[in-house]
C-alpha cells in the first residue's frame, strides 16, 4: 500500500518525462548508440552485399552470432559489478571438449553430460568469485590463472588435437532449428536460446539483484553500508558468466566441431562486445541488452570488412582499436551525464535567489 500523499503522487507524475524523451536520452548514451551503430552497419553490409538483407541470411547470421552474444551477456554481469572474467574462453573450450569426449555416439548420455557441463560451469564461476571476493585477489589475476589452468588441462586431455565426436542429437542444439517457417524457412535453435537468455538477463537486471549488482559496481563500499552482501553479489556474477560460457560452448559444438582452439580468444571478443555496447569498465554503468547488441555490431563490422575484401588478419587489430576507443568514449560520456545529473540536483536543492527585475510588477513572474 502506497504511503505517498496524493499531492506528492501528482508531483511525481508531472515530473516524469514522456517515454519519447526518455528514449531519446537513452539513444544519446553509449548503451543506446550501439543500436544506431548496428543499424548503420547493417545498411552498409546490405549495400555491399544485397543478399545479406534477405530474411534467411539475416536469421542465419543471428544464429552464428548467438554464442558470442550469450558470452557478452555473461561477461556483462561481471564487468558491471566492477570485475573481469578472462577465463571465459577456456571455459568454452573445456565444455566443448567435455561434450565431444563424454557423449560420443550414445544419445542416452546427452542429458547427463549436459547437466555435468552446467554444474562444471557453475563450479568454475563459484571458484572465480570466491577467490576474488574472499581472498581479495584481483579478478584479472584470478581469472587469468583459471584460463591458463583450464587450457593446460584441455591440452593434456587432447594432446592439442581435435578429439571426440558427440552424437548428432547433441549437435542439433547448435546447428538445428524449427523448419518450415514462413519467409525464414528455418528458425535456428541458437536464436531461440539467445532470446530466452536475453529476456532472462533483462528481467534479472530489473530485479533487486540486478540493481544491487550495478550499485556494487558503482560503489561497493556504499552498497555494503546498505546491507548488500558484496562478496555474494559478485560471486553470483561470476557464476552467471561461466554458465553463459557453457551455453556458448554447447552451441559451438554444433557447427564449430570439437577442437582445443574453439573457444580461444572468446573472452576478449566478449569484452570488446561489452565495451562497444557502452558498458563502462570498472562497473556501475551499462545495459545488458546493449552488451548483446555490441556483439552483433562487432560481428556485423567483421562481416562488412570481409565483404569489402579486408584480410581477416586485421580482426585482432580492429578489436584492439574498438576496445580503446569505446572505453574512452563510454567513460567520458557517462561521466558527463553523472556531472550533469549532480549539477541539476544541486541546482534544485540550492536555488540561487535572483533580485527582482527593475520595473517588474510586484508579485509578477
Amino acid at each position: 500500500m502506497s504511503t505517498l500523499a496524493p499531492d506528492r503522487k501528482a508531483e511525481l507524475r508531472r515530473d516524469r518525462s514522456p517515454r519519447k524523451d526518455r528514449l531519446l536520452r537513452g539513444m544519446r548514451t553509449p548503451g543506446g548508440a550501439v543500436f544506431l551503430l548496428l543499424l548503420v552497419l547493417l545498411a552498409a553490409v546490405i549495400f555491399v552485399n544485397p543478399s545479406f538483407g534477405e530474411p534467411g541470411s539475416l536469421i542465419r547470421f543471428i544464429g552464428r552470432t548467438a554464442p558470442i552474444a550469450i558470452a557478452a551477456i555473461g561477461q556483462y554481469f561481471v564487468i558491471v559489478s566492477g570485475e573481469f572474467d578472462l577465463s571465459m574462453g577456456s571455459v568454452v573450450t573445456a565444455q566443448v571438449i567435455i561434450a565431444g569426449n563424454l557423449i560420443g555416439q550414445d544419445d542416452a548420455k546427452v542429458l547427463p553430460v549436459l547437466l555435468l557441463m552446467l554444474v562444471f560451469g557453475a563450479l568454475i564461476g563459484l571458484i572465480n568469485g570466491l577467490v576474488t571476493t574472499l581472498l581479495k585477489i584481483p579478478s584479472f589475476i584470478v581469472t587469468l590463472g583459471m584460463m591458463l589452468a583450464l587450457l593446460g588441462l584441455v591440452l593434456y586431455w587432447t594432446g592439442g588435437a581435435a578429439t571426440g565426436n558427440p552424437a548428432d542429437s547433441f549437435r542439433q542444439i547448435g546447428r538445428g532449428g524449427i523448419e518450415n517457417i514462413p519467409v525464414l524457412e528455418i528458425l535456428p535453435y541458437p536464436v531461440l536460446i539467445l532470446l530466452a537468455i536475453a529476456a532472462g538477463a533483462f528481467w534479472l537486471m530489473r530485479r533487486p539483484y540486478g540493481r544491487t549488482l550495478v550499485a556494487v559496481g558503482d560503489n561497493a563500499r556504499a552498497a555494503a553500508l546498505t546491507g548488500a552482501r558484496v562478496w555474494w553479489i559478485r560471486t553470483r556474477a561470476f557464476i552467471l558468466s561461466s554458465l553463459a560460457a557453457t551455453v556458448a560452448g554447447i552451441i559451438l559444438v554444433g557447427y564449430a566441431g570439437v577442437h582445443p582452439s574453439v573457444g580461444r580468444g572468446y573472452e576478449f571478443t566478449a569484452i570488446t562486445a561489452v565495451v562497444l555496447g557502452g558498458v563502462v569498465l570498472g562497473g556501475g554503468r551499462g545495459w545488458v541488452l546493449s552488451a548483446a547488441a555490441g556483439a552483433f555490431a562487432l560481428e556485423m563490422l567483421f562481416a562488412l570488412l570481409n565483404f569489402a575484401g579486408v584480410a581477416s588478419t586485421w580482426r585482432d587489430t580492429v578489436q584492439g582499436i574498438i576496445i580503446v576507443a569505446a572505453v574512452a568514449a563510454g567513460a567520458r560520456t557517462w561521466e558527463r551525464r553523472r556531472r550533469g545529473a549532480s549539477s541539476a540536483t544541486h541546482d534544485k536543492q540550492t536555488p540561487i535567489a535572483q533580485p527582482p527585475a527593475v520595473g517588474a510588477n510586484e508579485g509578477g513572474k
